[in-house]
């Protein structure tokens, strides 16, 4: 079973305006099956084929069920084809454009059924109608009958053409239905009605006194969305709020006949709480992003001390301890910056990994070690908890790259061998690749190559084994390093997998 689009097209041959037409009634139908206190369903004739014989017959491509009531249909119909004899007010519908009432058996019970035409530049191009099972023991209420009152508008609306609104405003989660409360007005904008949810939405508003026959801006309710409505012919959106604590949206609907409005149908929902958790959100945005702004300030505080403390040493290897130190806490440094930019808990990698290249290049290259950088690839957005420890990693992949691919030239030393198409220069290339489920991150240089029997596990060096480190406790990922030649790559390539589903651990 297709959507409305495709169930139309294949099976009616409605399309173009007149398509999208439909598409805004069952966009906007909500609010008039909870003022019904019935389902909806969307009707359109089926292409004319062989059984024409039989009558028009007509396929369900929309149905929507009320808030305020029951159901009528406990399964789906949307889809379904019926004959002219099946549903005879839909095709008597379809043929004078006129509304018809009546009874038929709806789900095997006795229903009664609206059948409404749905005209789109002048042609009736579906019918809408309205079913429900009658409570015959019970008399309607007060706001049952306004509601039905209000519906049966909306229904000549549909009929003439002018519902739903071309300009209809897109509605939100956060719209109001029927159920929060609403209000109807007359065509002076007084008000004729209010429901209990919405008198008591007004109350959170301040507003205690009796609405009825008076205007809302009489009331002390500063709005626009009531005579813009009326004004344009459309339905208007607006919030109200009271202080901090108080959000009431207001949605106007139009009655239009004639093209004129004759009175609205106002709809009011309580979105304080909404509103509420919306700024405590962003409040716990701004505490993580100032958070991740100190650390990367005291990150920075960090590195100053050890190069003061660097320029009052000796000796040389401590001074170069020193160095890679503060190299791995800048690292770390650049994903708090990021973080405390992006109010999220993903970072674009790739705006670490090039700030963390040039760091290498600043730090390791010289004029007799003119080693060049190159970075390729997209690593997507990626979690802090994988980001961090990565850009620890990648330091001292590009590091150890730097400091043992390309060695000074000496006896018994031969150059380092170019790669195909690429100049003798030194060059450390990087590659990021991200398929959603895993990061590839490779490392290659056109060097002299791993030393013979060279095995990663078994290394004793600092930075491959606080790569290792890494790797295998916070990133979950694997690493493998291959020796020059093998499968056509000379120099040295560094592969990292990184998985970035959350791994599943099994409760026993």
């Amino acid at each position: 079973m297709g959507g409305l689009a495709e169930l139309t097209r294949s099976l009616t041959g409605l399309e173009g305006p007149a398509l999208a037409h439909l598409h805004r009634l069952v966009a906007s139908w909500g609010p008039l099956a909870d003022l019904s206190f019935a389902d909806l369903l969307l009707f359109v004739p089926l292409a004319r084929d062989s059984e024409q014989s039989r009558g028009q017959r007509v396929v369900v491509v929309g149905h929507v069920r009320p808030t305020t009531n029951q159901t009528v249909y406990r399964h789906d119909v949307v889809g379904a084809v019926f004959g002219e004899g099946e549903r005879p007010l839909a095709a008597q519908a379809l043929r004078s454009g006129t509304i018809v009432e009546g009874e038929v058996d709806v789900d095997a019970e006795l229903g009664q059924v609206l059948a409404i035409p749905v005209r789109w530049d002048g042609e009736v191009v579906a019918v809408c109608t309205r079913e429900s099972i009658p409570d015959l023991g019970r008399q309607p209420g007060e706001l049952e009958r306004t509601y039905q009152s209000v519906f049966r508008r909306f229904a000549a609306m549909i009929a003439e053409g002018s519902f739903p609104f071309a300009a209809e405003d897109a509605e939100t989660e956060e719209a109001p239905r029927v159920g929060d409360g609403a209000i109807v007005l007359n065509a002076d904008g007084r008000v004729a009605y209010a429901s209990p949810n919405a008198v008591s939405a007004l109350h959170r508003l301040g507003i205690h006194v009796n609405a009825e026959g008076e205007r809302l801006a009489d009331l002390g309710l500063e709005e626009v969305v009531v005579p813009t409505a009326f004004a344009i012919g459309a339905p208007v959106t607006e919030e109200i709020e009271r202080g901090h604590e108080v959000t009431v949206v207001l949605r106007c609907l139009p009655l239009l006949e004639g093209g004129r409005a004759t009175g609205a149908l106002l709809l009011l929902r309580d979105i304080s709480e909404l509103r509420r958790r919306d700024r405590l959100l962003i409040s716990m945005d701004a505490t993580i992003q100032e958070i991740h702004h100190r650390v990367k300030n005291n990150l920075q505080t960090i590195s100053s001390l050890l190069r003061l403390q660097g320029r009052r040493l000796t000796s040389r290897e401590a001074k170069e301890a020193i160095e890679e130190s503060v190299r791995r806490i800048r690292s770390i440094a650049l994903v708090h910056e990021t973080l405390s930019s992006t109010g999220s808990g993903d970072v674009p990698f790739n705006d670490i990994v090039r700030p963390l290249v040039r760091t290498v290049e600043e730090s390791l290259v010289s004029p007799d070690r003119p080693v060049r950088f190159r970075v390729g690839g997209d690593a997507g957005r990626l979690p802090a908890r994988v980001a961090t420890p990565l850009a620890v990693v990648l330091t001292e992949l590009l590091q150890n790259a730097a400091d043992h691919a390309f060695p000074p030239a000496g006896p018994g030393v031969e150059p380092p061998s170019p790669l195909d198409g690429v100049s003798e220069q030194p060059l450390v290339t990087v590659h990021l690749d991200n398929d959603g489920d895993r990061l590839l991150v490779e490392v290659a240089d056109n060097g002299v190559g791993l030393p013979p029997g060279f095995d990663l596990a078994a290394s004793t060096g600092l930075g491959l084994s606080i790569v290792r480190s890494l790797v295998a406790t916070q990133i979950e990922g694997s690493i493998s390093m291959r020796s020059p030649g093998a499968n056509g790559c000379r120099g040295t390539l560094i592969e990292l997998q990184v998985p970035l589903t959350p791994p599943q651990h099994v409760v026993r």
